[in-house]
Order: C-alpha cells, then sequence, then structure tokens
C-alpha cells in the first residue's frame, strides 16, 4: 500500500481544501498521474499518484479542509 499525503505547498500552509477527486475508487492509477485537487490560499493544483495501483481509500469527501501530512488516499500496489 502506498499513502497519498496533503501536500505542504507553503511555508504557511496548515491545510487545503480538497477540490475534486480526479479518479475514484477501485480506478486503476499510475504513478505520476493526477488522483485529486487541492486548493490553497494561493492556488488549486493537482495531486499524482506516487505508485501504480488500485485508488483503495479516499480519504476525504470534496470540499473537506485537509491538514497538511493526512493521508488523503490509499493506492494498492499493482
Amino acid at each position: 500500500m502506498e499513502n497519498i499525503y496533503m501536500p505542504k505547498l507553503s511555508n504557511n500552509m496548515i491545510n487545503g481544501v480538497l477540490v475534486s477527486w480526479l479518479k475514484g475508487k477501485g480506478e486503476q492509477v499510475t504513478s505520476g498521474e493526477p488522483i485529486f485537487e487541492i486548493e490553497t490560499d494561493k492556488v488549486v493544483c493537482e495531486v499524482e499518484a506516487t505508485a501504480d495501483g488500485v485508488l483503495s481509500e479516499m480519504c476525504f469527501d470534496e470540499g473537506s479542509a485537509v491538514n497538511v501530512g493526512a493521508v488523503v488516499a490509499v493506492i494498492d500496489k499493482a
């Protein structure tokens, strides 16, 4: 399993809003492929998968504020 964490995009960032899921639970993902979008005070950006496999857990709903370092998704490696 590979955890995908909420990244820290600036020194002041404490959390970000999960704007949208680009993949669904049970879908195949490849490393480097965007799987969700987050919004900070300054930008909306995509967060990529860090491993090949299946998106097995989506830990937050769209619109949720997620703390930096929290597990947002889990990929079961192929």
